[in-house]
């Protein structure tokens, strides 16, 4: 992606872009922005005389991070099973929903739509890596396949190919609802699960329904996910026996309406929804610790 006459001037305003890429690619903020500062490495070790010759320094580090994300997603599958649990990607709040603080933070540069709802980034897991890069780079950031063949080290039409099957996969999973109708559904969630309603919860839940949750070995959870819209029910309603004092925040969760889970100002769990037809079929509910630390400052 792109050669000749630059300076390095330019490359700072890039990280941004960047960092959504490789949120869309890896569902962590700590390895994307791992991923970032390694392209930022690999630029600046450049000669300058070869700095020069790059027409488009953000093209470069693209390239360059795609590339990076690729080796990081193709170890990921081995690091995961060793994982505690299930492993879910990391929750992002909505800055416009935090106390006004440190404009800076990694979250607060994430475009929030629909490509990093926490429905999306599931599908997104059960990809290949190349298929991964492939679609989330033509398909959401609007690449070219001749610019992803230079990331996957394989022809357009290869790439082609690539994102058409991961586009597949995206179409088996339903078209989420409106943000009005899910708000609707998780807010009387909320009312049910705060009063301890287990058959006003058992209305609300699909029959099919499941709930995955990720503490990571790190906080007590569920390992294995817990099936079928009774058991659940039972299951949030023991957590509040097990947890005097919880207190249920409606909030933004990867764009969508979802829940926060806070005890003594302190956030512990984070839970997104998939709603169909007024009821909710998925809850992914994220409680380790080091995932949460986007939320310190939600109030």
């Amino acid at each position: 992606m792109g050669t000749a006459g630059t300076s390095t001037d330019g490359t700072a305003g890039e990280r941004r872009q960047l960092i959504n890429v490789a949120y869309r690619l890896l569902g962590s903020l700590a390895e994307s922005e791992d991923a970032v500062q390694e392209a930022y490495a690999r630029w600046y070790a450049l000669p300058r005389s070869r700095q020069d010759e790059i027409v488009s320094p953000g093209a470069w580090l693209t390239t360059v991070t795609g590339r990076i994300c690729l080796d990081v997603l193709g170890s990921a599958r081995a690091r995961r099973e060793r994982y505690v649990g299930a492993w879910l990607p990391d929750p992002l709040p909505d800055h416009a929903e935090w106390e006004h603080g440190h404009d800076t933070d990694l979250a607060d540069q994430m475009v929030l739509d629909e490509s990093v709802t926490m429905a999306f980034l599931v599908v997104l897991e059960s990809m290949t890596p190349a298929e991964r890069v492939a679609f989330v780079l033509h398909d959401v950031f609007r690449y070219s396949f001749a610019e992803i063949a230079d990331i996957l080290d394989r022809t357009p039409a290869a790439c082609k190919q690539l994102a058409a099957s991961a586009r597949r996969r995206v179409r088996v999973a339903r078209a989420p609802v409106t943000a009005a109708g899910q708000a609707d559904v998780v807010r009387h969630v909320k009312e049910a699960w705060e009063t301890k309603d287990i058959a006003a919860l058992v209305d609300l839940l699909d029959p099919a329904a499941v709930m995955t949750a990720d503490g990571g070995g790190m906080v007590g959870t569920v390992l294995r996910p817990v099936e079928g819209g009774a058991r659940i029910a039972q299951y949030m309603v023991a957590i509040a026996d097990k947890a005097p004092g919880l207190e249920l925040l409606e909030r933004s969760v990867n764009g969508v309406p979802g829940l926060v889970a806070r005890r003594a100002g302190v956030v512990m769990t984070v839970a997104s929804f998939d709603v169909a037809d007024g009821r909710v079929t998925r809850i992914w509910a994220v409680r380790n610790p080091e995932k949460l630390r986007p939320w310190v400052r939600a109030d």
